[in-house]
């Protein structure tokens, strides 16, 4: 403190004569209105300058990590292939290691709701693109949803996060499978159910899409068990299931086509009549 003092002592007809310069300054800005419009481009783009650098930032480290999630999924889609020889069209990558019952395409969210109780999200690909009811949508970290509805160039999802949506999934580990469902609560949790008594498993298990379905195919990450009990009955588990996906921060996916689906739905009709 005591140097501050000093300081001030020793400059303080400098001191004075900046303190009357900026008083100077700032009455001759208000008295006219030439000086005070100049100010205000100036000041405008000073901070212009600055929301712009701060804007670069942001869209920098952004960048950053949708590189990451671009490196995590050559490094997924590399595992998967193995021997397999993936063939990059405009609107689909065809047959990953799930054999040629699959094309999957590509596309990029618009629009993302996951604090509703029936959540959707928005694609920019649709009808013209040979997007379809019913496709199955997954990211380089699991799935997403499902295509609910379509126009000429977009279609919504049925997000994993909707109280309505029903996925089979199954424990990694032993096979045995359940229905994936959403309380409504939290965006990073979902609920594995009518899990039978009988299956052994443990906190930080996979779980990974059945295949008992003809949208998902089998194997595709869902997230790990965060914690389980037995239901009323104590003849089922229900199962608290941790995402892989931050379903509040999605950009890339992919849409899975199973172009036999039309064949495996006119047996089960004909099973059934």
């Amino acid at each position: 403190m005591q140097q501050i003092i000093n300081f001030i002592i020793r400059n303080k007809n400098f001191l004075l004569f900046l303190l009357l310069f900026g008083i100077s300054i700032l009455f001759t800005v208000q008295s006219h209105s030439y000086h005070k419009s100049k100010f205000i481009n100036s000041a405008n783009l000073l901070t212009g300058g600055v929301y712009n650098s701060i804007n670069n930032i942001s869209g920098y480290f952004n960048l950053k990590s949708q590189n990451q999630l671009l490196v995590e999924e050559n490094t997924r889609l590399r595992s998967l292939l193995r021997n397999s020889i993936i063939k990059l069209g405009s609107t689909f990558i065809d047959s990953l290691s799930f054999d040629e019952t699959y094309k999957f395409y590509n596309a990029n969210i618009i629009k993302n709701s996951y604090s509703l109780t029936n959540n959707f999200l928005t694609i920019n690909k649709g009808k013209n693109d040979s997007i379809k009811q019913d496709f199955g949508v997954i990211s380089s970290k699991g799935i997403i949803g499902i295509i609910d509805k379509t126009s000429a160039n977009y279609g919504t999802v049925l997000s994993i996060l909707n109280t309505t949506s029903r996925i089979s999934a199954q424990l990694k580990k032993t096979n045995h499978f359940g229905t994936l469902t959403w309380n409504g609560k939290s965006p990073q949790l979902i609920q594995l159910i009518d899990i039978p008594k009988v299956a052994k498993f443990k906190v930080g298990d996979t779980i990974i899409t059945s295949g008992r379905s003809s949208i998902f195919p089998k194997k595709i990450d869902i997230g790990t068990v965060e914690s389980f009990k037995l239901d009323d009955a104590e003849n089922y588990y229900q199962i608290e299931v941790k995402l892989f996906n931050d379903m509040t921060n999605i950009e890339h996916v992919y849409i899975i086509e199973n172009i036999e689906v039309k064949e495996i739905t006119n047996l089960e009709k004909s099973q059934n009549e």
